[in-house]
């Protein structure tokens, strides 16, 4: 059947789509697809048709004055340089007009937003004028503008609620977002001095950062695999010391669990980053941590928490823990105390000693039901810039002359964007980033309980 669309499971029919407007629309309805609105003002529906009509207007406005312009450069991202030009009358040189491709890219991708906006509209319109008119060939009146807005209140609930969301979504999520994802195909960066005219370089950027004999290539590969490290200790080690936690604070024998379970929560209560700040400050060559040392006797000379690679990357992992175990324990002990009892009993009556138990019941129960939030702990862990950045700083002795021993990819980025302006090569990074963490996240999901037996723990 022409216009009908499968939806899980069972067949539904969309009676008035573009094809049908088309193909059985009388002149009115077959009028709005070159004048909008034009069917519906035709039929009665004036303010309806007028607003459609004065949308198409402001849209081809629009386009005449600067989206036309818009699209035409988006291809070169300009050419034109501004120059130094002196001004008699103030003495000064100025800046006469040039063109600047950031700009040009953001109005470019803009303008191919508003176009696909428009293109909705337009589609709404048509729709919109077909539905009035088989209103009428059945003998009913098209609804008023009136009734359209109280359906909007009523079975049009949705379309209310969820434009406003869809739209700032498009204009502060994606369309920010798409606009990051081009500047990898970009030579926008201060090499060659590209920061206000940049071209189209294609793959370049990428060939460049995951070729092993260039600089960057070489420093991309090393921190991929830091981080990769990192995320793995972080996210193993915070769960299984925090179910360790929360296992010997939930044991029937453990007195004044409320306390204990305080005590570890407590440090949720500071905000991160001044215990980060303060743990960097406590362990500097001339903090607190190395004068205890010292005056105690223990040690001559400082420990170089920040200042030896090996250090470094094993005291970001300990201050992790501090950071994250108590978020572990919470998630931890709500499993532990909805654990069926059952389980536990049956075990016992079947002779099975706490080691058989636990691996058993225990964490098999666990791990099915926090798969995800592992999954979710690991790409948290990937990104995790306030641990790293706050800490260490990314040092000690640089990889390449762009990151440290410490550096994440997500504060390398930081660092190209921010501190250096290899904007092309940061926008690379995040893309790379994004793929790693979305092939490893929806490999690992798959291969769990949770996902393949969604009904249940068995």
């Amino acid at each position: 059947m022409k216009g009908t669309r499968k939806g899980k499971g069972k067949d539904f029919a969309d009676p008035y789509t573009v094809g049908l407007a088309w193909r059985k629309g009388d002149p009115a309805t077959r009028l709005t697809f070159l004048v909008m609105g034009g069917g519906n003002i035709l039929r009665g529906q004036i303010v309806k048709g007028l607003l459609y009509l004065a949308a198409e207007i402001g849209f081809f406005v629009f386009m005449i004055r600067t989206g036309w312009n818009n699209l035409t450069m988006l291809p070169s991202l300009g050419w034109l340089q501004q120059e130094e030009v002196w001004n008699d009358a103030k003495g000064i040189y100025e800046y006469g007009k040039g063109h600047n491709s950031t700009l040009l890219l953001l109005y470019g991708l803009v303008t191919l937003f508003l176009i696909g906006l428009f293109a909705v509209a337009w589609r709404s319109g048509v729709k919109s004028a077909y539905q009035a008119q088989c209103l009428i060939e059945s003998g009913k009146t098209p609804k008023t503008f009136l009734e359209d807005l109280k359906g909007l209140f009523h079975e049009n609930l949705q379309k209310l609620l969820m434009a406003p969301p869809l739209v700032g979504i498009c204009a502060f999520t994606i369309l920010p977002l798409i606009f990051m994802i081009s500047m990898a195909f970009t030579s926008y960066s201060k090499v060659d001095d590209h920061l206000i005219l940049f071209d189209w370089v294609g793959l370049a950027n990428f060939a460049k950062v995951l070729n092993f004999g260039d600089s960057i290539g070489k420093t991309f590969w090393s921190v991929l695999g830091w981080t990769l490290i990192w995320a793995v200790f972080a996210t193993v080690l915070n769960f299984l010391f925090g179910m360790i936690l929360a296992i010997v604070i939930n044991r029937k024998d453990t007195r004044l669990k409320g306390f204990w379970r305080f005590c570890f929560v407590l440090s949720i209560a500071i905000p991160q980053f001044v215990s980060l700040l303060i743990m960097r400050t406590m362990l500097q060559p001339a903090g607190a941590v190395n004068v205890l040392l010292k005056n105690v006797g223990l040690i001559d000379q400082s420990l170089p928490f920040f200042t030896n690679a090996t250090w470094a990357r094993v005291t970001v992992i300990v201050i992790n823990l501090w950071v994250g175990i108590p978020y572990t324990l919470l998630s931890v002990t709500g499993i532990l105390q909805n654990i069926p009892a059952e389980l536990y009993e049956s075990a016992r009556v079947d002779g099975a000693n706490p080691a058989v138990t636990f691996f058993r019941i225990t964490l098999p129960y666990m791990l099915f039901v926090m798969a995800p939030n592992l999954i979710t702990a690991f790409t948290g862990n990937v990104n995790n810039f306030n641990v790293i950045y706050l800490l260490s700083g990314g040092s000690p002795t640089p990889v390449g002359s762009t990151a440290g021993k410490t550096d994440l990819l997500v504060t390398w980025l930081y660092k190209l964007t921010i501190d250096q302006q290899y904007y092309n090569i940061g926008a690379v990074i995040g893309i790379l980033t994004f793929i790693v963490l979305a092939v490893l996240s929806l490999l690992t999901y798959r291969n769990t309980g949770s996902y393949k037996n969604e009904e249940g723990f068995q």
